[in-house]
């Protein structure tokens, strides 16, 4: 297995989470303990998966914190829809960040699958 640093997921991911927390700090700062923070843990939980999965080399193990991500990516999927019609996020951002949680949660599968 391959460093978990080393895959393409996992540095696609850590971007993610860097845009989400910049686009968060212009969130309501009512949402600091609700939304912000929700979107945050999800994002967070993506790579953090990725990489607790991949260091415990045992495949079983990796392909459970590998679904783990990828349910992350499901919530966050839907926090950014949330936030969407809530106005927090333009059409714009909206849809970049889903094309990307998507484009992410695509290639767990991948990896999901190739370790099946």
């Amino acid at each position: 297995m391959a460093n978990f640093k080393e895959l393409l997921v996992w540095q696609k991911s850590i971007d993610f989470v860097t845009e989400m927390y910049r686009i968060t700090k212009t969130f309501p700062k009512t949402e600091i303990y609700g939304l912000i923070s929700q979107i945050r843990k999800s994002a967070v939980s993506i790579p953090s998966n990725i990489a607790e999965g991949n260091s415990r080399r045992s495949k079983p193990d990796y392909l459970q914190f590998l679904k783990i991500a990828r349910g992350s990516c499901a919530e966050v999927e839907t926090q950014l829809i949330i936030s969407k019609n809530l106005g927090f996020l333009n059409e714009d951002d909206y849809l970049k960040l889903n094309e990307r949680i998507i484009g992410i949660s695509k290639m767990l599968n991948g990896l999901i699958n190739s370790l099946q």
